[in-house]
């Protein structure tokens, strides 16, 4: 997606919708991620006791009502409140508009296992009667529920679905919506990812037998990416949605441009179930990069996909290390030591939380890095506190999941039609 095409086959951001652990809105969520300011905290979890998680703090009734709230799905309601505030945010007028052209893509990592616990755990108590099965349940759990349950918030008719992608998801719905609009299947894309993880025992039981759940006395040092003392996931709820639009149109409206995709890609190790393969990270960012027509040296901030385990931070760090080695002026920071892991909304989220760098010049810091582990050694990571740089023209976003699969994203900051 290089400068050269028209303005029609350039894809820009100009909303942004999203509600994390700490900041329910991209201008509160900036500003804890520039003041140091984590959102984690103590929460119990059935069979587990208490565990430290994100949990997001968002008013569920500011577009749903109750009624919609006990029917729906806790990712269907973070869904619909980051589309809902993402639609303001662009100043879009969706009564004006052809709703049968707008698309709903939306990554996720799973999407059904709250519901099924909670049901499964309801009829226990009636010594598995399932005559009292909820008969909400099959609509609950259908994979593409928290897009769908957006289209029937917004009366929305175009096409929806959500993709499956681990936690590479955020990243993926993005990326899904750009493709439909160049492929003119739609002409606006509601593109994100959204996660309800932390309503599930079962994610947080699968991530402790595998030695691999964060535990730490202060639940805001719990995620430690990078660090040598890192123990693990801390496991988040979240959700981010963008508005994606044709250059073309946003220009026609007037619309203010967060940034301009440029390049993204999305490869697959097919090597573990689990653990990540350095070579494959390697050759998607270098994908990316050459689909934006763009080297190394020309990115200016690389958020890392790190999520605090022993076995995929210096994997990721490697794979960096061989794309921009020889480039070393890039800055690198990881926004999961503020927020923990939101699954399938992580990478829409760290991309959200790096975008007002475009305006500020502002590099926001990897928290909780004391002892840097030798394995995870960056050139230029920011560390513990901001950095003003003095350039940010490409912001480079890596997600990764489960399976192997591989997702990166790269911005350019909007300067014009050039």
């Amino acid at each position: 997606m290089s400068a050269r095409k028209s303005n029609e086959a350039r894809i820009v951001i100009t909303g942004v919708g999203l509600t994390a652990p700490n900041g329910n809105n991209l201008a509160e969520f900036r500003k804890s991620l520039l003041a140091g300011k984590s959102g984690i905290q103590k929460v119990n979890v059935r069979y587990m006791g208490e565990v430290l998680a994100g949990i997001c703090h968002f008013d569920s009734l500011k577009y749903q009502k109750k009624k919609e709230l006990r029917r729906g799905t806790r990712a269907g309601s973070i869904a619909i409140y980051c589309a809902q505030e993402a639609i303001a945010d662009a100043k879009l007028d969706l009564a004006g508009l052809d709703k049968s052209r707008i698309g709903v893509y939306l990554g996720i990592t799973e999407h059904g296992t709250v519901e099924t616990e909670n049901e499964i755990y309801e009829i226990k108590q009636f010594n598995y009667d399932v005559k009292y099965w909820s008969h909400h349940h099959n609509p609950r759990v259908v994979a593409n529920n928290p897009a769908g349950e957006v289209t029937l918030n917004l009366g929305i008719t175009g096409p929806h679905y959500t993709l499956g992608a681990a936690c590479a998801g955020g990243n993926i719905g993005l990326t899904q919506g750009l493709q439909m609009l160049l492929l003119n299947e739609v002409d606006l894309a509601l593109g994100g990812g959204v996660s309800e993880s932390t309503g599930s025992f079962g994610i947080f039981a699968g991530f402790k037998s595998e030695g691999a759940l964060a535990s730490h006395p202060d639940p805001e040092k719990a995620c430690r990416p990078f660090d040598k003392d890192r123990n693990g996931v801390v496991v988040s709820e979240g959700g981010c949605i963008f508005v994606l639009e044709r250059l073309s149109d946003a220009l026609k409206r007037g619309a203010k441009i967060y940034g301009e995709f440029m390049g993204y890609a999305i490869n697959s190790d097919a090597t573990d179930f689990i653990f990540p393969s350095a070579e494959r990270q390697v050759e998607c960012m270098k994908l990316a990069l050459n689909k934006a027509g763009i080297s190394p040296e020309d990115i200016d901030i690389i958020n890392t996909h790190g999520t605090g385990t022993a076995e995929g931070d210096p994997v990721e760090c490697q794979a960096i290390r061989e794309v921009f080695g020889e480039y070393p002026h890039a800055y690198i920071n990881n926004t999961k030591s503020f927020i923990g892991h939101a699954m399938g909304a992580a990478g829409a989220l760290e991309l959200a939380g790096n975008l007002p760098s475009f305006e500020d010049y502002i590099v926001h810091p990897t928290i909780n890095l004391d002892h840097l582990d030798p394995e995870c050694h960056l050139n230029n990571l920011v560390i513990n506190e901001p950095k003003k740089i003095d350039k940010v023209d490409y912001i480079f976003n890596n997600s990764f999941g489960m399976l192997g699969i591989n997702s990166v994203v790269i911005v350019r900051r909007f300067e014009g039609q050039s």
